[in-house]
């Protein structure tokens, strides 16, 4: 099966899809409608040839796709916002005029440091200072091993709970549809929601297997840098110390992990790459929910503006913003 390197992320009432020159993001409002969204896009990567080597094109594009994320993200609680607007309107016997209103760029700026930092204390900051508390900072591996395991029962609980909630429930089910869609695209099958319903939510690329492997690897570099400061210096890094070495070397382990990440999607039929993309996939049973023919729907809509086509047969109108 080919890879045809299509990616996505699911949003609040539908999905985003990137090709290698295009960003789409469909978006389903109560009218039934599919708004759609599309902006070309060309990664630092492609445009700097310094830029595009192995391992630092995978820290490249980890930057981006955060960025990329979470302006998704803001564009779809736009939407969302702008009918509950329309509702509200309507409701007292008025016309809202105008679109949905743009998030201005330090809005965007404070929403991505802010996520940012978050994530920094919960799956980084904190799996350190809990194996250090336990006292098992003098043994590297030991300790990365430790703090690897809190990192992913963190990841694991917390999605768990999310998906008790219906809001949440609905954004894994249109990840889902993301996955299905782009199995439909890369097997080659019609681009309609039927037969995108046929097809396997678990993917191997996803980015749920990309923190698995985040996280698995961090144990190993994390380890040996440990190691290394304690030949130098004659003792282990302290808290803050270990906190500084693991964060600077955080591009290392994300740019790795994206080139493995890539790897598994092109030799995915190989024995061997199927025993290690189990555990990424295992975990998309958590992140990932069966989607409806609608939401499937949308998911074909944003993965056919993503590439330029307009093959499938979706029953919904679809209008397009600029």
């Amino acid at each position: 099966m080919p890879d045809l390197n299509i990616g996505g992320q699911a949003v609040i009432e539908g999905v985003m899809m990137r090709s290698k020159d295009r960003v789409a993001t469909a978006v389903r409002v109560p009218s039934g409608e599919i708004i759609v969204k599309t902006e070309d896009y060309r990664s630092l990567a492609s445009r700097h040839k310094l830029l595009n080597t192995p391992i630092l094109r995978g820290a490249v594009a980890f930057v981006e796709m955060m960025i990329l994320g979470i302006r998704t993200l803001n564009f779809s609680a736009e939407i969302a916002m702008h009918e509950l607007e329309k509702q509200e309107a309507a409701e007292k016997g008025k016309t809202l005029e105008g679109g949905p209103k743009k998030a201005n760029s330090l809005y965007l700026a404070g929403s991505a440091v802010f996520a940012m930092a978050v994530g920094i204390f919960f799956f980084f900051f904190l799996p350190l200072a809990i194996a250090n508390f336990i006292g098992i900072d003098k043994d590297a591996l030991g300790f990365n091993l430790m703090a690897g395991a809190v990192r992913l029962t963190i990841f694991v609980v917390y999605v768990w709970v999310l998906t008790f909630f219906k809001d949440f429930y609905r954004i894994f089910q249109y990840h889902g549809a993301e996955h299905k869609s782009i199995y439909a695209y890369e097997m080659g099958d019609e681009m309609l929601p039927e037969r995108a319903a046929c097809h396997t939510r678990f993917h191997p690329r996803c980015g749920t297997s990309f923190i698995l492997i985040v996280a698995l690897l961090a144990i190993a570099v994390y380890a040996i840098s440990d190691t290394i400061y304690a030949v130098v210096t004659g003792h282990p890094p302290a808290l803050l110390t270990r906190f500084g070495i693991h964060f600077a070397l955080l591009p290392l382990v994300a740019g790795t992990s994206y080139e493995l990440l890539k790897l598994s999607g092109k030799t995915r039929e190989n024995t061997f790459t199927r025993i290690l993309i189990k555990p990424g996939l295992w975990l998309q049973k958590i992140t990932t929910k069966e989607p409806t023919i609608d939401q499937l729907e949308v998911a074909i809509a944003a993965l056919e503006a993503s590439i330029g086509t307009t093959e499938s047969r979706v029953t919904s109108k679809v209008t397009a913003l600029s």
